[in-house]
């Protein structure tokens, strides 16, 4: 419900609300919303060095977006964007969690969440806007976002929710910045101003700092302690 139909779903409302430059930007604070939810929760909590990445790529963030518009909107829309933004955190909090645990398999937990997600996001669009009717062209790309930009990118994703903390993930997400910008470029002849590409840089250099396995590791929640508990009495 969290991750596909209310944070699918709030990004396209407000969208329609909203400047898509200062939609992004306001999303790239995503990372720090999870990053303070995982201090307040005391688990995965950031190291010193990921708070310094995290910054790093919200600066950078901040670079690349603010030059090129004014954060022009409606009160509706920056209160669709909040939300959204908290749902978004709040799904790599929940998938993290449910994923951690390693209860099913990431196929599994992809197919379940989003069935479910996705029915009633159908339900809310056909209430609203009815049936469209579409050309075959049309169905052909719905059958490409479907299967390769949700079902395994999604798979892909509760997948590095296994080993990645939600920080983590969270950081990584926001590379698709750079990704996007590198694409544009190649294919779409786009280009970037010199504080453009700082900032670009200033978020990836910030994701890697973010990545950098150094330091104490996060202590192990209670379902870790009591499988490790449980594992020592077997082998005593």
């Amino acid at each position: 419900m969290i991750l596909y139909a209310l944070t699918q779903g709030g990004q396209f409302l407000t969208l329609a609300r909203l400047g898509a430059t200062t939609f992004s930007l306001l999303l790239s604070f995503t990372v720090v919303v999870v990053a303070l939810a995982s201090l307040a929760q005391r688990r995965e909590r950031p190291r010193a060095l990921q708070w310094a990445g995290i910054g790093l790529a919200v600066i950078g963030a901040i670079a690349y977006f603010v030059p090129a518009r004014g954060a022009g909107g409606s009160v509706l829309g920056f209160t669709l964007a909040g939300i959204t933004v908290a749902a978004n955190a709040a799904a790599a909090l929940l998938g993290r969690h449910v994923n951690r645990a390693k209860a099913a398999r990431p196929i599994v937990v992809t197919a379940i969440s989003m069935g479910i997600g996705a029915a009633l996001l159908l339900a809310a669009g056909v209430c609203v806007e009815g049936l469209p009717r579409l050309s075959a062209p049309s169905w052909g790309l719905i059958a490409w976002l479907a299967v390769v930009n949700t079902a395994v990118a999604f798979t892909l994703w509760n997948k590095t929710l296994r080993t990645l903390s939600a920080v983590e993930s969270s950081v990584l997400n926001n590379t698709m910045l750079v990704q996007v910008a590198v694409l544009a470029w190649l294919f779409l002849g786009d280009t970037h101003g010199t504080i453009e590409i700082v900032g670009l840089v200033l978020v990836a250099l910030g994701t890697l700092l973010v990545q950098l396995r150094t330091g104490s590791t996060p202590a192990p929640g209670p379902r870790t302690r009591n499988a490790l508990s449980q594992r020592t009495q077997r082998t005593q």
